[in-house]
């Protein structure tokens, strides 16, 4: 599946897809960065409530494929912008982590 599918699924909406036809294997979910930095594996989607700008640059070191904002947090327009510039996608989903995470086990 590539991040651009994962975008089109119902409750899913793409807030920048730089990288529309990356390749997704698996996720990880984690909102304390040095793990996430240590444990997510290339190409994973990355499911996270946090919104500052550091995620786009763990997202970058841990190479994921993108991602997924759950609970609808949506993060400042300067967040988007760097990511954007950096290649970063970022999803957003309104429904919580767990519903977001047994959503991509069953899809992904």
């Amino acid at each position: 599946m590539t991040v651009q599918t994962l975008a089109g699924l119902d409750g899913f909406c793409a807030l920048t897809c730089p990288q529309p036809d990356r390749e997704i294997c698996g996720a990880y979910v984690g909102d304390l960065l040095s793990w996430v930095m240590g444990r997510a594996e290339a190409d994973n989607v990355w499911i996270t409530i946090m919104t500052n700008v550091n995620i786009v640059a763990v997202a970058a070191l841990a190479d994921v494929s993108c991602i997924v904002l759950a609970e609808g947090v949506k993060p400042e327009q300067s967040v988007l912008d760097t990511a954007e510039a950096k290649g970063v996608n970022i999803l957003q989903s309104a429904r919580p982590i767990y519903e977001t995470a047994v959503l991509l086990a069953k899809t992904v």
